[in-house]
């Protein structure tokens, strides 16, 4: 049997017929694998190189003569310089962020300078999916600094931190013991909140808490009220849990802050909502706290 070649088969047929007509040829011819990752029109590609072959080629632009190049040059005036550009915090790869976070952390000398690049930071992929970034609310000058987990739905949707159900709830709780906002500082572990209000990963904890630590040292608190456990064992350095936290008293330092504060856990706001049995518990820590605040005012 006489194959033939594909100039043969190609001129009785058209379209789709000629294709498949083809295919068969090469599967006699025992071609049973192509060559190359992806198909090429190799008809378009030739057509292509002729049709670059017929086009004339541009023309040369003569260059300008010597003396005529320096009047050029004398005469055109001085270009200003280009204006510089803004500083701005680079994208950081995940394992980069939490060594970057510390010396972004470090270089910030206020408050309003670690706000703007906590803003601005991109280190954390929480960021992408929250719609404000939640620092902080109360006085910066306040003696009594609370520290929660992360931001909630309506947190989110505000900027600040402790605005839903849980922060009205802590609102109640600082008025029992003769406190308001004005009088305190409250902010959170994490600036973004967790997407589904899930817990934060370690991974996530570590990049944010440097911006944390700064903000205690720029505040520079003398009690320190961490509510819920994760908060108290990341800011703490310890692995129980907030039942047997709560209700004791550890010194809080950092390299910058100006020696230590005195540092107590309770349960969150949004615990309480959920389990009202656990007010008692809480009742005697706020009674504690208050103690803690008269000491160290009257110790000043």
């Amino acid at each position: 049997m006489r194959w033939g070649s594909a100039s043969d088969i190609l001129p009785a047929m058209g379209g789709d017929g000629a294709i498949r007509a083809l295919l068969d040829w090469y599967a006699l011819a025992g071609v049973d694998q192509a060559i190359g990752d992806a198909p090429r029109d190799r008809y378009r590609e030739a057509a292509v190189a002729a049709a670059a072959k017929d086009e004339p080629a541009p023309a040369a632009t003569p260059e300008p003569a010597p003396a005529a190049a320096a009047m050029t040059a004398r005469e055109a005036p001085p270009s200003a310089p280009p204006p510089a550009a803004p500083p701005v915090l680079p994208a950081l790869a995940p394992g980069d962020a939490t060594w970057s976070a510390q010396e972004i952390a470090a270089a910030c000398t206020s408050l309003d300078q670690l706000v703007a690049v906590v803003r601005a930071f991109e280190g954390c992929a929480l960021k992408r999916t929250a719609t404000n970034t939640v620092i902080g609310d109360g006085n910066p000058q306040a003696r009594l600094m609370i520290v929660g987990e992360a931001p909630g739905a309506e947190e989110d949707r505000q900027g600040l931190p402790f605005v839903g159900p849980a922060g009205r709830l802590l609102d109640r709780m600082l008025a029992a013991i003769g406190l308001d906002r004005s009088a305190v500082y409250i902010t959170n572990m994490l600036p973004w909140r967790p997407p589904g209000n899930r817990s934060p990963t370690a991974e996530e904890l570590a990049i944010c808490q440097p911006f944390l630590e700064r903000q205690i040292e720029l505040i520079q608190p003398r009690t320190l009220v961490l509510v819920g456990g994760i908060a108290a064992k990341a800011l703490l350095n310890r692995r129980e849990g907030i039942t047997r936290l709560r209700g004791q008293w550890f010194p809080f330092a950092t390299p910058r802050l100006e020696g230590t504060v005195q540092a107590t856990a309770t349960f969150h706001p949004a615990y309480l909502l959920r389990t009202p049995s656990a007010k008692r518990e809480v009742w005697r820590d706020l009674l504690a706290i208050d103690e803690k605040i008269r000491e160290a005012e009257t110790a000043s």
